[in-house]
């Protein structure tokens, strides 16, 4: 079996960041939502929240390029329940409105290895007063032009990526943070998928992993898989 797939994508959950998260309030543009995923999964966060007052689709496949599966996303309908959630995940997270103010400070003032939630506004109004509200923090990006505001996906990333540098230089991404359960998960799914599929139809937990990523389960097990479909191959992660 080849196993440069279950190696990386094991490397990738040893290093998630599950106290650096990001929340989304009513960023409603695809490309944006697409160009946030894609850099919380870059910087290693676990936890990507969005709030929406309705229940829209967001994160789909064709707009995040698969990141949405390497996240854990979470969908609130309004910011008092995606704070909640936030600091019941750790009540030690400090909360950072991205808001021009007069008490904002530059991003680059913050200490990120501290737990952190990132809050980035809707594209033309920005954040709402009620966020504003939890937040423990103001930031801006300073900028030279004549433009004082940039698009909040390049802003996230600004962000995001100063937070994984002062990260990197403490040694914080050498925590192995992620929830056993959580880690096996993500590894079958992200491995095995067609047969994680075939789980959650037969309604079958999924088995364990050796070392190689190869699937470890007893004849029983494939018998049940068998009567979904025939199995040309029990091994997917290449």
């Amino acid at each position: 079996m080849d196993t440069t797939r279950f190696e990386r994508v094991k490397r990738v959950l040893d290093r998630r960041q599950t106290d650096l998260t990001v929340c989304l309030e009513e960023v409603h543009k695809h490309h944006n939502l697409s160009a946030i995923a894609r850099t919380a999964d870059a910087t290693g966060c676990h936890h990507v929240h969005a709030v929406w007052p309705e229940n829209q689709k967001w994160l789909t496949n064709n707009t995040s390029g698969g990141s949405k599966n390497w996240l854990e996303t979470h969908l609130h309908r309004n910011i008092d329940e995606a704070v909640a959630m936030m600091r019941a995940q750790n009540p030690e997270v400090q909360i950072l409105a991205t808001h021009l103010s007069d008490d904002a400070v530059d991003f680059r003032e913050i200490d990120y290895t501290k737990p952190t939630a990132v809050i980035v506004g809707q594209e033309r109004d920005g954040i709402s007063p009620r966020a504003l509200a939890h937040a423990d923090k103001n930031i801006i990006i300073p900028m030279q032009g004549m433009v004082q505001s940039l698009n909040v996906s390049v802003a996230a990333a600004l962000i995001l990526f100063e937070a994984q540098r002062q990260r990197e230089e403490v040694g914080l991404y050498n925590r192995d943070m992620l929830d056993a359960k959580i880690k096996h998960r993500i590894l079958f799914e992200g491995c095995h998928p067609i047969i994680a599929e075939q789980c959650r139809e037969k309604e079958l937990p999924y088995p364990e992993l050796d070392e190689s990523g190869e699937i470890v389960a007893d004849e029983t097990f494939w018998n049940i898989l068998k009567h979904t479909q025939p199995l040309e191959a029990t091994s997917e992660c290449k």
